[in-house]
């Protein structure tokens, strides 16, 4: 029996009180005898089902159907669909599970919830990203996660590969890098998708650490990334058109913190705090922004000036 079938069966009788077999099969889009096999299911797993014959009949929840959605309000029932619509459209599975969902709701709410689920088109990527396809692995790590078993692949990582075997114990997508939060030696590692090859999940299981928080062991891998990220700085002055443009590619990573001079034409300037890992990296990321000064960072300074000798030497004149 699929998991998500027997919770939109659940999610009917809980709304409607009373569901016949066919009914089930129509909103399901499955067989009678399908339909009917789900409602057995449920009540073998000890859920309060239970068939009413004769006329009018037909799978009543013990103690009679919710006027809702597992209790939710009109304004709930939009609010939840506003915000599972734009997952809908970027996956399959989330796609067919908020139909289910939303035959589930009373008629009153459906209008409503799924005018809702389309009301906000969200698009994450930047302009001009290439969106990266779903990692292959994925799917199958996911399966390896759920039923806690043992994970083995090849790992390619500054020039080298070799192979891992790990405890898989959740995945996490950033800006469409996909990552495997896993467990290898007594110790937590993270591994990133798009560097993996022969992914096999092995028959050994193992026991999950009691009290892991995937979203918690996240954050603190991505707080600690960001502060190794965050170990230079620097105040510069930079023209005032080019700031917002500037601030967004630097994140969290920089902040306008006032105006600066005006140039010799006249043009207004900010004064703009950057950081990055390194001087170099820091200068780097700083080259095309047309950096007019910068203050109290001289490794910075230096970094800057290297890379404008060496581009007058290729393309300057003699």
């Amino acid at each position: 029996m699929r998991a998500d079938r027997l919770v939109a069966a659940l999610l009917l009788l809980q709304a409607r009180g009373l569901v016949t077999a066919r009914e089930l099969a129509e909103e399901l889009e499955i067989s009678l005898a399908t339909a009917r096999r789900d409602f057995e299911a449920l009540s073998a797993a000890g859920i309060p089902v239970y068939p009413q014959a004769g006329r009018g009949g037909g799978w009543r929840l013990l103690g009679g159907g919710r006027t809702d959605l597992s209790g939710l309000t009109a304004d709930e029932a939009r609010g939840l669909f506003a915000l599972l619509g734009p997952a809908s459209a970027r996956d399959a599975p989330a796609g067919s599970a908020l139909r289910k969902l939303l035959r589930a709701l009373p008629e009153t709410f459906r209008a409503d919830a799924a005018a809702a689920a389309d009301a906000v088109v969200v698009d994450p990527s930047p302009w001009g990203a290439v969106t990266r396809p779903r990692p292959a692995w994925a799917d199958l790590l996911q399966h390896a996660i759920v039923e806690r078993r043992a994970v083995r692949f090849g790992y390619a990582r500054s020039g080298t590969a070799a192979d891992r075997e790990v405890d898989p114990l959740g995945l996490a997508v950033k800006h469409d890098r996909w990552y495997l939060l896993a467990r290898r030696g007594g110790e937590h590692r993270t591994y990133l998708l798009d560097r993996m090859t022969d992914v096999e999940v092995l028959e050994r299981t193992f026991e999950r650490p009691d009290g892991y928080d995937a979203t918690a062991a996240w954050a603190g891998i991505v707080a600690e990334l960001e502060a190794n990220r965050s170990r230079v700085a620097a105040v510069v002055v930079v023209d005032d058109a080019v700031v917002d443009a500037l601030l967004d590619r630097f994140g969290r990573h920089a902040e306008r913190l006032g105006d600066g001079p005006p140039t010799p034409e006249g043009r207004p300037t900010a004064l703009v705090r950057a950081a990055a890992h390194s001087d170099r990296g820091l200068a780097e990321q700083l080259a095309p922004w047309s950096v007019r000064e910068v203050r109290d960072a001289p490794g910075v300074a230096a970094e800057l000036g290297a890379l404008g000798r060496d581009l007058a030497a290729r393309f300057g004149r003699a």
